[in-house]
């Protein structure tokens, strides 16, 4: 009993020991002073920037010259401009014109300034069974709404079928060329929603050697990383421009945007520093640039000047 009560007191007295040290000696605090955490500045982005690797060419650069961490969201257009609606990003990259205007006329977005484009194109196995090689966008849907009702087995189209930009086009073809998009969809198993980005939707249509429309930079970067069995079959149609933009998070709307940083992001896209980079992106590797500096796009559905010329001034708010 009398050793339990030695120990016992021992033990107190290390226990004191223990406290005034700790309570003499700095902490890890007073050692090692913490710093103010990084500016996280938060997008969201179409696929397409993701899939052929420019976002990752471009996060750095920024991310140096902002002092900021960016955390960036791959998404379609439909989810992209739905974060910016509920707030939960500061700026969006997003590539359809009619949707962008609704978001803007809204009083989510301000400041849309375009930076790139591409082009789509149809892509299929290349037996081609519909027939569709060399013919402009809507005979090619045409041809392939026909020969996928008379032959479903061997005639598929597989769909983005997300909502995203370039689902959006694709309805819009549909309806170019006389269809009703919604009996397009339950017209039968040839018809295919995918449900998901451009590279996996890709996937699936050369794993089913099906017909797949897709932006051609995506299409170049995964048939040179997975070597896809599917070609292309139709491209060169005013009706495949694709002209990507981005666009700030109105403060009005969302207080907590950061919408300084967004400017000046919008601004870096546009500059001759990164349209400079977008015009050789991918040459090496592919011989050509995957997508195109703004400045250059001459054809009709190509955006005012003004839209990629303009610098977005600084926010001052009411």
């Amino acid at each position: 009993m009398k050793r339990k009560t030695i120990i016992a007191v021992l033990a107190g007295l290390l226990l004191i020991s223990l406290l005034a040290s700790a309570a003499g000696c700095p902490g890890p605090e007073s050692d090692y002073p913490l710093h103010d955490p990084m500016v996280r500045f938060k997008i969201a982005t179409t696929t397409s920037l993701y899939d052929t690797g420019l976002w990752y060419h471009l996060e750095p650069i920024f991310e140096e010259l902002a002092n900021v961490e960016m955390d960036i969201v791959y998404a379609g257009t439909g989810i992209a401009l739905e974060y910016g609606r509920r707030g939960d990003v500061d700026a969006i990259i997003v590539h359809d014109r009619a949707r962008e205007d609704v978001f803007l006329a809204d009083g989510y977005g301000i400041n849309r300034r375009n930076f790139a484009y591409n082009f789509f194109l149809i892509a299929g196995p290349s037996s081609d069974p519909a027939g569709i090689a060399g013919s402009t966008a809507t005979e090619a849907f045409e041809n392939l709404y026909n020969a996928g009702l008379n032959d479903p087995n061997t005639v598929k189209f597989v769909s983005r079928g997300d909502d995203s930009g370039t689902h959006a086009k694709e309805k819009l073809i549909w309806n170019q060329a006389g269809f009703d998009y919604e009996e397009v969809r339950d017209s039968g198993k040839w018809y295919v929603e995918a449900g998901k980005g451009m590279g996996p939707t890709l996937l699936m249509a050369n794993e089913m050697q099906a017909y797949v429309m897709a932006d051609i930079s995506t299409f170049l970067a995964y048939n040179l990383k997975s070597g896809l069995g599917i070609v292309s079959l139709v491209e060169e149609d005013p009706i495949f421009l694709n002209v990507y933009a981005a666009i700030a998070i109105d403060p009005e709307t969302h207080p907590k945007a950061k919408i300084d940083i967004a400017n000046r992001f919008i601004n870096w896209l546009i500059s001759a520093e990164v349209q400079d980079i977008i015009s050789t992106y991918g040459e090496a590797e592919y011989g050509r640039s995957l997508f195109l500096p703004i400045a250059g796009c001459d054809m009709p559905g190509c955006p005012p000047v003004e839209d990629y010329t303009l610098p977005v001034p600084e926010y001052t708010g009411n």
